[in-house]
């Protein structure tokens, strides 16, 4: 079922006694008046998002060594300019009712909000806990304690912004920024070196923090922020996760389970990007397998595609039956749980 509908189909409404002769078209007229819904994604939203990635690669992990040979005063100036005039673009295009090209490009902002606090620790000679000064890229590559007042002030940029633009998209840089904020702080905590199986510790946990603040905050903002929160989450999260050596197969059948329970999230939560995550790692398992485990048989493929086909089948099941098997699902939870799934409130 769309949730588009044009003239054609209100005057079949009226074919069926749905709605009276003359309804149709005062109906249509009001639904043209309406603002454009934030939802429906277009090929104008692309170019919005790419140009959107295109500046904060160019402003970050893509800027070259030779921006630091231009003066610390220049490497303030510059991006506090680009903040500062992006800004007011996107403010002038919330006015002019472009609520997607104007939040992507506050989301730049926030991100190039790191280079400006880096040029004016540059020009005070401080770092946090007393760190030694970096390279900038290596903000995005290494785990260091002195990144950690870049990081707060993107935090604390991004909050003033979402007050200036509520737009989903800024709470990515904000979370990006928490998430650059845990390793360091981690490794501040544990001490150098902050090997790597403590960095994916650390990340998968601070990935199932984020997750739950996120679905704390779904369906209780007028604006969609848990949609980011929750990729941002996952990313973290399933990333630690895979990354973790499960050497018994135990563990790694534990990993797989894991994966089909964020498949169960995406139907509770009826957010798909949980789909995703959940598909890959069970892919991977799956992956592991047949590379592995099954080499040698010849049943292995024909016994996955069965499989493939009955969840196929599941899926057509669930879409014919979805009310009823919601309303289910309903008296199986208790009254908690259906107050915590932003799907599942009334």
């Amino acid at each position: 079922m769309t949730d588009r509908f044009d003239a054609k189909d209100l005057a079949r409404a009226v074919h069926a006694g749905v709605l009276q002769q003359g309804q149709d078209q005062a109906l249509l007229a009001f639904l043209r008046k309406q603002p454009a819904q934030r939802g429906s994604f277009q090929l104008a939203h692309v170019a919005f998002y790419f140009g959107a990635l295109l500046i904060m690669a160019a402003m970050g992990w893509l800027l070259t060594e030779a921006w630091l040979s231009i003066g610390d005063w220049a490497l303030l100036i510059i991006p506090s300019l680009y903040i500062l005039l992006i800004t007011l673009f996107a403010l002038n295009l919330q006015r002019r009712a472009q609520p997607v090209a104007a939040g992507v490009l506050a989301a730049v902002a926030v991100s190039i909000v790191p280079l400006a606090v880096f040029a004016i620790e540059r020009l005070i000679g401080w770092w946090p806990l007393d760190d030694a000064q970096a390279r900038y890229h290596q903000y995005y590559t290494h785990v260091q304690a002195g990144w950690l007042g870049m990081e707060a002030a993107t935090v604390f940029a991004g909050l003033l912004m979402l007050r200036l633009i509520p737009y989903p998209f800024i709470v990515m840089p904000i979370a990006v920024a928490l998430w650059f904020m845990s390793m360091d702080l981690s490794e501040w905590f544990f001490g150098s070196p902050f090997n790597w199986d403590q960095r994916r510790e650390v990340s998968l946990w601070f990935g199932l923090g984020l997750l739950l603040v996120f679905l704390g905050v779904d369906g209780r903002t007028r604006e969609d922020y848990a949609h980011w929160g929750y990729l941002a989450g996952l990313a973290a999260f399933w990333g630690g996760l895979t990354l973790v050596d499960n050497g018994s197969e135990w563990a790694k059948a534990m990993y797989c389970l894991i994966n089909i329970a964020l498949m169960g999230m995406a139907v509770l939560l009826r957010r798909p990007v949980f789909m995703v995550f959940g598909a890959l790692g069970v892919a991977a398992y799956l992956g592991y397998l047949s590379y592995e485990v099954f080499a040698q048989s010849l049943l292995f493929p024909l016994v996955v595609t069965l499989i493939g086909l009955g969840v196929i089948w599941l899926g057509l099941v669930y879409q014919k039956r979805r009310e009823k098997l919601s309303q289910v699902m309903r008296g199986c939870l208790p009254g908690w749980v259906q107050a915590a799934l932003p799907a599942l409130r009334n």
